[in-house]
């Protein structure tokens, strides 16, 4: 076994923020928290031959993306375009970009990891750090599903491994990765073990997206990650995870109880990232109207948060529901998955762009017509308090 992995879950003294309905039903979007609909035309260029999504920065411990000579790095799930957008899910990689200091836009630098190196099927999101004294990027994904397995499945795992940056010229690339180590495993009594081999886009559960945070004022380390919640009687049952390390972020880690209970209101509280502004410790996520239950308040499609005083609680939900930033009516689907930057800059990527509600496209081709795949125009967020706006 790991050395690093600890099945046992300990309790935080905090119980979890409770997102119910009546906070569902605060979040009505107004001017300052509509995203700006934005065509096609807008985003970035699409890359050779390749979808991008979700998408991540390789950031200092304070929190703050690296600056290098060339540029930032970005780590992104990527895969060759299909006739369907939707199945990119399925042979997803994570691929390393340049985001060029000159202006000149984004530079695929190919898959991060060498073929054959994660052990699922494919490869999800997560997160990046760098320490710049060894030159090691430390990298937290989702191993989805099991290399060598017959059919895709759902099961999810979060995995941990380091590699050597190396610069040739403007060129990076990452070397002598090391060996894949489980981070933090479902417990089955709090977090729900996923081993599913059925569901589909917004039904399947979660154990997903770790996102590693330094508490900038005690040093401990976290890792958030989206879960489902144990026991549950609900289809919606999404949960925002946490685990804890006091002695650095290579662990080991302690599972610890959740820092948001969804349970009975969404099922995918995606992506939950954590920032320390101005004393503040804020909490994000994305998630999707489909994703709220059917019989209540359904918020946008867009970014989501709270505000606490600590990185354990208790949290407040920003803008009295917890809703920022959603996409506009006219425009529902526009962009999805947000990630904010410790500067108030926040990036996703382009979904459907310019497509109605009444207008999803109901074939492959029209998904494929249709489909952003690359940046989408980025947004500023400014936050007192509880107050969030764009």
């Amino acid at each position: 076994m790991n050395k690093r992995l600890q099945y046992v879950a300990d309790s935080h003294h905090l119980p979890a923020f409770r997102w119910t309905r009546d906070h569902a039903s605060r979040c009505v979007p107004s001017p300052a928290t509509t995203i700006p609909a934005f065509a096609r035309r807008q985003c970035a260029d699409r890359l050779p031959d390749l979808d991008i999504w979700d998408m991540w920065p390789v950031e200092d411990t304070d929190g703050h993306a690296h600056t290098f000579a060339q540029g930032h790095l970005w780590f992104a799930l990527a895969a060759p375009v299909l006739l369907d957008p939707e199945d990119r899910h399925a042979i997803a990689r994570i691929h390393l970009l340049l985001e060029a200091a000159d202006g000149s836009g984004w530079i695929d630098h190919g898959p991060a990891f060498p073929e054959g190196h994660t052990p699922g099927s494919r490869e999800w999101s997560g997160s990046a750090l760098y320490d710049a004294e060894q030159q090691r990027v430390l990298c937290w994904f989702t191993a989805a599903g099991r290399r060598g397995e017959a059919a895709p499945s759902f099961e999810q795992r979060l995995f941990f491994s380091q590699g050597t940056l190396i610069w040739h010229a403007d060129r990076p690339a990452i070397k002598d990765w090391s060996a894949p180590e489980e981070a933090v495993a479902a417990d089955g009594a709090l977090y729900l073990r996923v081993q599913g081999s059925e569901g589909g886009a917004g039904t399947i559960k979660a154990f997903r997206d770790p996102c590693c945070f330094r508490d900038p004022l005690s040093g401990e380390h976290y890792l958030l990650f989206t879960a489902s919640k144990a026991g549950s009687t609900s289809p919606w049952n999404g949960l925002i995870g946490v685990a804890q390390s006091s002695d650095g972020p290579l662990g080991p880690w302690r599972l610890l109880s959740p820092l948001v209970d969804a349970d009975g209101l969404n099922n995918e509280l995606e992506r939950p990232h954590m920032r320390q502004i101005d004393g503040r410790y804020y909490l994000f996520w994305s998630t999707q109207r489909k994703v709220f239950a059917a019989d209540g308040p359904q918020g946008p499609t867009g970014l989501y948060g709270l505000v606490g005083a600590s990185p354990l609680g208790p949290f407040r939900p920003i803008n009295g529901g917890a809703l920022i930033a959603g996409n506009p009516e006219e425009a529902p689907w526009q962009a999805y998955s947000w990630w904010v930057l410790s500067d108030g800059r926040v990036t996703s990527f382009a979904d459907l762009p310019g497509i109605a509600p009444d207008a999803v496209p109901l074939d492959a081709a029209g998904r494929r017509k249709a489909f952003g795949g690359s940046p989408a125009p980025w947004l500023t967020l400014r936050l007192s308090d509880d107050i969030g706006r764009i």
